[in-house]
């Protein structure tokens, strides 16, 4: 699956994206831009590194406090907080460790990302493991199971026929 191709569909469709990333640090974001007509399906996107802006975008800070700002939970309030606060038909969210331990946030696994997609209701929810030597390595492959994940959706919602 590419961008390119889900650009292309949900323009037709005028459907929109909307993302808050961690981890990624809106790598996602520019996988969509990267593509010529993203601005017709890309409503808005937060880098949202540390848990104060997170909770400033609508998490839940009993969420992070309960479940850790590492959990799907977390990773859910992303999704639809980004989806409501941009009023974009999908919201991604994006939360974990790449290659290094988080002083502030002793919870959660190293290299372990949390990754929702909330769409008309639904969560499609993806949790990975991640063992790439760098961040960006590491990042691509979220980049790539996000965009495979989209794709999904997209399909499976019988959006494309």
């Amino acid at each position: 699956m590419t961008f390119r191709k889900i650009i292309k569909e949900l323009t037709k469709r005028n459907e929109t994206i909307a993302t808050m990333e961690s981890c990624t640090g809106g790598g996602v974001a520019n996988a969509i831009t990267n593509i010529e007509g993203a601005s017709e399906i890309l409503k808005f996107s937060a880098v949202t590194y540390s848990n104060e802006y997170k909770i400033k975008m609508g998490v839940s800070g009993d969420i992070i406090n309960k479940y850790s700002v590492y959990s799907m939970e977390t990773a859910h309030e992303m999704a639809f907080n980004i989806s409501k606060f941009a009023n974009a038909n999908y919201g991604i969210g994006i939360t974990g460790k790449l290659n290094r331990a988080d002083k502030n946030n002793n919870f959660g696994k190293d290299n372990e990302v949390y990754i929702s997609i909330y769409y008309k209701g639904n969560y499609y929810d993806i949790k990975i493991s991640v063992d790439k030597k760098t961040r960006k390595q590491n990042k691509d492959v979220i980049i790539k199971v996000i965009t495979d994940k989209l794709g999904d959706i997209i399909w499976g919602e019988g959006l494309i026929k």
